[in-house]
């Protein structure tokens, strides 16, 4: 069966999309290999109405209801190869499954690399964090850390004072320019320039952290910008051209959702620089409804 539209990635963004295109009752496909970037994280906030929700419960609840809907159908496995096909599009999956649609909506999202230290991954999501918005909240009023990965990691920084004492933690690598030393200060930010070597206590608590003059700092939690790399390949196999975001590539998208190659779209954390729940899904539902358009119009 050929579909209308082929939605690769089942998390916010995905989801959002495929809603608009079931209740415009579009015979669908979203293809979902069951590893969003939110995985880690025990918990989503800042998400309306789902504030504290587990990412995994508000996936599962959105699947139920797009199940209601007698044109939508649900793949799940790996997309691997993606290519224009009798005016439309072709995906082969890890299983050897094919499936074409007139329109594709990549969903794909981001995968995260940490810096190398020592203790970092194994917290990610619960006391190593990326988001102070998403998770400043439940670590507020307890000694925090910037581990500084990029040239914005400073701006991190300054805002984290608003939950809880801060310290940035230059790696050696990332000194504050002399503006943002000034707010450092105004804000009461510490800075600590010996590296953090290794994370301290059993994950994925944190107790603290060693630093590379053997010293031990206090810290609750930790945030990093880590760098992002697309979390699948189909964007670049299709042509698609990217954008330089401030911590990776993103897919290159007008205002629309549309990519640059004609048919496909993109939306969620793939092709925003900024990733943030209600964003993700918001790209989501104007990708469903500007493919929606696009196969009324031509």
């Amino acid at each position: 069966m050929r579909h209308d539209v082929i939605i690769v990635g089942g998390s916010f963004a995905g989801l959002s999309a495929a809603m608009q295109l079931a209740r415009a009752r579009r015979r669908i496909l979203l293809v979902d290999a069951g590893l969003p970037r939110n995985r880690y994280a025990a918990h989503a906030h800042g998400f309306l109405a789902q504030d504290g929700t587990p990412p995994r419960e508000i996936v599962a609840q959105a699947r139920a209801q797009l199940a209601r809907y007698p044109t939508v159908d649900f793949l799940d496995g790996e997309a691997v190869v993606a290519a224009p096909c009798d005016g439309g599009f072709e995906l082969a999956m890890a299983s050897g499954q094919r499936a074409q649609a007139s329109r594709l909506i990549l969903a794909i999202g981001m995968r995260d690399e940490l810096p190398p230290v020592p203790g970092l991954q194994e917290r990610w999501g619960q006391t190593v964090l990326h988001c102070p918005y998403c998770h400043g909240y439940e670590v507020a009023d307890q000694p925090l850390g910037v581990l500084a990965a990029h040239p914005l990691s400073a701006h991190q920084a300054m805002l984290l004072p608003d939950w809880g004492p801060t310290t940035y933690f230059t790696q050696g690598q990332f000194e504050p320019e002399p503006e943002e030393a000034r707010l450092f200060a105004a804000r009461g930010v510490r800075v600590e320039r010996s590296p953090i070597v290794q994370l301290l206590g059993a994950a994925p608590a944190l107790d603290g952290v060693a630093l590379a003059d053997g010293r031990h700092a206090p810290v609750k939690a930790l945030f990093v910008a880590s760098k992002t790399h697309m979390a699948s390949p189909l964007a670049t196999q299709l042509g698609c051209a990217f954008d330089n975001g401030p911590l990776g590539p993103v897919i290159r998208v007008d205002e629309f959702r549309q990519t640059t190659v004609a048919g496909v779209y993109a939306a969620g954390d793939a092709a925003t620089p900024m990733s943030n729940a209600t964003l993700a899904s918001a790209s989501g539902v104007m990708a469903g409804v500007c493919v929606h358009r696009s196969l009324v119009l031509g």
